[in-house]
């Protein structure tokens, strides 16, 4: 089974100082505050991790979620550390506008042009000039223990393209033109420790069905049986939450309702810096 219409959405962070983590992302990498969401309990699909506390979500990128490859950014109340683990390895940006940032805000600029975030989270920036019609986000990178096993979850199961492939790396994908996920073999077992993230694509609600009865039938996990989430105000999204061979996180949203939820929103960030003030975890 292929997805069609499937497409890379946005990678999550667990972030344990919004402050900071917000200063990186605007004024080095050059995102824009899309939407912002608090809530007062953990989600039901776990979107936050396994805490159930209060907890604020929000999507920063470089465009609309409809065109772009962006990054949530969910930040528990009072959390302010997450042992990191050995699962996520990049994300690579083509800006070489966000490394003159960095150096006009002494960000500091690790070897091979590696900005990282707080947390740890790695960005490898390519240093040519940030594309303006075509999304600067390249891909992910996360680790795999065993290359070839990932293959076939990916694209075997999933029905993502192979788009390169070296000894040690694979790059799939749903389009030429979309965000790539790269699976990186460490050789060795990938530890997700505290920090580990989630990776969401959508796909047409008819075929989340086809897809969880595919996961049953090879047998894989599934974290989060079909379920339909409610933002107050906004739309109904239906998600299903997969893990792969390494314990990645994957989220499948439906395509249909996802575009609505997703439309930014030019009040968010006035409302995140309200809170970011207000905060006093």
């Amino acid at each position: 089974m292929t997805f069609i219409n499937g497409r890379a959405l946005h990678y999550v962070f667990k972030i344990p100082d919004r402050k900071r983590t917000m200063e990186f992302f605007r004024e080095v990498l050059g995102m824009k505050i899309l939407r912002h969401e608090e809530f007062s309990e953990g989600c039901d699909a776990a979107c936050n991790g396994p805490y159930d506390s209060r907890w604020s979500k929000t999507m920063v990128g470089y465009g609309s979620e409809d065109t772009h490859f962006v990054v949530e950014l969910t930040y528990n109340y009072g959390i302010h550390f997450y042992e990191k683990g050995n699962d996520f390895i990049s994300m690579t940006i083509k800006s070489s506008e966000a490394l003159d940032r960095a150096k006009n805000v002494n960000w500091p600029i690790l070897s091979g042009n590696i900005l990282e975030a707080p947390g740890g989270y790695r960005f490898q920036i390519i240093d040519e000039p940030q594309p303006i019609e075509n999304d600067p986000v390249e891909k992910v990178t996360l680790a795999c223990s065993n290359l070839v096993k990932s293959i076939n979850y990916w694209t075997g199961i999933l029905g993502l393209t192979i788009f390169d492939r070296t000894e040690k790396t694979v790059l799939v994908g749903y389009s030429q033109d979309g965000a790539k996920l790269e699976l990186e073999d460490i050789g060795g077992p990938v530890n997700r420790a505290k920090a580990y993230g989630r990776i969401a694509f959508s796909c047409p609600y008819n075929e989340q069905e086809l897809l969880s009865e595919k996961i049953k039938e090879h047998k894989e996990t599934i974290l989060t049986p079909l379920i339909s989430l409610d933002t107050p105000g906004k739309a109904t999204v239906r998600v299903i939450i997969l893990a792969d061979p390494d314990g990645h996180e994957i989220c499948f949203v439906d395509d249909e309702s996802y575009r609505k939820l997703s439309q930014p929103e030019p009040e968010s960030e006035k409302v995140l810096d309200r809170q970011i003030q207000l905060d006093k975890s």
